[in-house]
C-alpha cells in the first residue's frame, strides 16, 4: 500500500505540476475541444486572471505533492479542480473523460491514504469542545 500511495502522489504530483507549468510556457499544445466545451474554457480565459491563477495553483499543488509537503492541503486544493475537470468532460468533452477518470482515482486513493490528516475537518465537532457552527457543548453532552 505504501509504495501504490508512493507512485499515486507522484503520477497526481507530476500531471498537475507539469500542467500548471503548461500555462506559462505552453509546452504542450491544447488539443480541440468541442464547441460548448470552447466556449467554456474561452469564457474563462477572457476573464485574463484565470489562467494564470490556475496554473500558479496546479504547480503549486503538484510541486508539494511531488515534494511529499503538505500532501493533504495539496489534495484539498486539488479536489475541486478535479472535480470541475471531470464535470466539463462528463459533459461537454467526453473524449477526455478516460484521463479525468484517472485523476479521480488517484485523488479518491490519496485521499483515503492520507485519512487521518483528515479525520479532524470531517467530525462535527473541534477538540476544544465547539461545534463546528461555533455553539459550545456542554460537558454532559461530550
Amino acid at each position: 500500500m505504501k509504495a501504490a500511495t508512493h507512485v499515486a502522489r507522484i503520477l497526481l504530483g507530476l500531471v498537475f505540476f507539469l500542467a500548471g507549468m503548461n500555462v506559462f510556457l505552453q509546452l504542450i499544445p491544447m488539443p480541440p475541444m468541442p464547441p460548448a466545451a470552447a466556449r467554456v474554457v474561452g469564457g474563462l480565459a477572457s476573464s485574463g486572471y484565470f489562467f494564470p491563477l490556475l496554473g500558479a495553483v496546479e504547480t503549486l499543488a503538484g510541486a508539494a505533492l511531488l515534494a511529499r509537503r503538505f500532501v493533504p492541503l495539496a489534495l484539498v486544493v486539488l479536489a475541486p479542480l478535479i472535480v470541475n475537470i471531470c464535470l466539463l468532460h462528463l459533459f461537454l468533452a467526453p473524449a477526455g473523460l478516460p484521463l479525468a477518470s484517472v485523476l479521480l482515482v488517484l485523488e479518491l486513493f490519496l485521499a483515503w491514504s492520507y485519512r487521518t490528516a483528515f479525520a479532524s475537518l470531517l467530525r462535527g465537532q473541534s477538540d476544544d469542545g465547539q461545534t463546528s457552527y461555533g455553539a459550545s457543548v456542554s460537558s454532559a453532552a461530550r
